[in-house]
């Protein structure tokens, strides 16, 4: 049976103005999720890009922060790197530093992956803690109102790396993975724990990434060299926000600056 997957993209000028959609995207998504079920579960990414629109609507003097629904909000991670919360290289601390520190958020809302403990042991707490927080039961899946996701330029999102174990790993919520490639261990959400949100979207700039975005949206279908081509959300919806640069070898967009592709497998 094929499955069809819509690519909705958006293409701002600079990074910015991109950082400025991110940050209108987020609350929008938020604000839906908190309209229709009473409350927002939003797993995020690390990263430079999302850094600055989490500035954003951490910023008392910019419109997002206001329209977030704090108070029904819980933040989780998509990934992490294996070292302590402190660390110059967690994104856990580029979050609390860039937006924790400065918005009402309890702890009790945040939820972290325990990046300074052995990593089959943090990856483990971590499902424990996904199980708990959204009361699964048996084989069930949570289900988040948002993923956000980057992409890097070898192909990779979340810590899921080109010729890693956790391409593979189907049966789990959370693994940990050894990535030979950065000598070292990552923390991260499984790809059908990705695609099993009711929205998914990754956040992508520079013109570094425009070559392997081309080759994930339009080329052969490859994920073991390329893992971003894993993300293909029951939703049949994969949104993308991008900057010009990386949006370059893409087919243009219309006059509102979106684009639209049609895949099926």
């Amino acid at each position: 049976m094929s499955r069809k997957l819509r690519i909705k993209y958006y293409v701002e000028p600079d990074a910015a103005a991109l950082a400025r959609r991110a940050a209108q995207y987020f609350v929008e998504m938020a604000g839906e999720a908190v309209a229709g079920r009473g409350r927002a579960r939003i797993a995020i990414s690390g990263g430079s890009t999302p850094k600055a629109a989490f500035q954003l609507l951490a910023d008392a003097n910019q419109p997002w922060r206001s329209r977030m629904p704090w108070d029904n909000l819980d933040l989780y991670w998509v990934d992490e790197r294996t070292v302590p919360p402190d660390h110059a290289e967690s994104n856990f601390r580029m979050t609390r530093e860039a937006l924790l520190d400065h918005v009402p958020l309890k702890p009790s809302q945040i939820h972290r992956m325990e990046g300074e403990l052995e990593p089959e042991v943090a990856a483990s707490r971590y499902e424990s803690e996904l199980r708990n927080s959204f009361r699964l039961e048996g084989a069930e899946s949570p289900r988040f109102d948002l993923i956000a996701l980057g992409m890097g330029d070898d192909g990779h999102t979340a810590s899921l790396f080109p010729h890693t174990q956790a391409i593979h790993e189907m049966s789990r919520l959370v693994t940990a993975n050894q990535v030979p490639q950065k000598d070292t261990w990552r923390l991260t959400l499984t790809w059908p724990v990705i695609n099993h949100a009711n929205s998914v979207f990754f956040l992508i700039g520079g013109a570094d990434k425009a070559a392997v975005l081309k080759e994930v949206l339009t080329g052969p279908h490859d994920p073991e060299r390329l893992p971003s081509q894993l993300i293909w959300p029951a939703s049949g919806i994969l949104t993308l926000i991008l900057d010009k640069a990386a949006a370059a070898l893409l087919p243009a967009t219309d006059g509102e600056g979106c684009g639209v592709l049609e895949k099926e497998r």
